[in-house]
């Protein structure tokens, strides 16, 4: 067996991938990192969609932070939380996160308003992913800013399609 496989199932990419991101919470930690700008424990809690229990929180926090996806620093306005950043291997996932939502699309029953980001981004292609990974770094990494935000436009394209799936829903009430 070769170094690269030591302490995994193979050394298959497609495995590796899978045992660092395969579980059910980790992606969707880093989804909210990414897309909700969630960087604080009581955020990614408070705010999941999906309501991930605490103790899995936590434990997802822990295993992205040692697989080198997430890193940590002291909050300077409070003692007692942590800021949590994307690395550079956590922002390069932004591909594989718009295929997945391009499939999900596709192939599964999504609502509108939480479908709208990953339909934005698959149609924008990787220019527009470049541009967000860019954005991320500046975010994430203190890179310099972009001119323009992706996270905003698809904030508002989120909270157009909100607001509109609400005004339809009221109309039918």
């Amino acid at each position: 067996m070769n170094r690269i496989a030591q302490g995994h199932r193979s050394g298959c990419p497609i495995n590796l991938t899978l045992e660092t991101l395969g579980d059910r919470w980790s992606l969707i930690v880093i989804r909210d990192i990414m897309f909700g700008n969630r960087r604080h424990f009581r955020e990614l809690l408070a705010h999941s969609e999906e309501r991930i229990a605490s103790n899995i929180l936590a434990d997802r926090l822990k295993r992205l932070l040692e697989a080198g996806l997430l890193w940590k620093r002291d909050d300077p306005s409070h003692k007692q939380k942590a800021i949590y950043s994307l690395t550079e291997p956590a922002i390069q996932l932004v591909p594989l996160l718009v295929q997945m939502g391009a499939w999900g699309r596709r192939h599964t029953p999504v609502s509108a308003e939480l479908a709208i980001r990953a339909q934005l981004l698959e149609e924008g292609g990787p220019p527009l992913w470049d541009r967000f990974m860019d954005e991320l770094r500046s975010l994430h990494l203190d890179a310099p800013a972009p001119p323009r935000s992706v996270l905003a436009d698809l904030q508002a394209a989120y909270e157009e399609v909100a607001a509109r799936t609400r005004a339809e829903s009221d109309l039918q009430a």
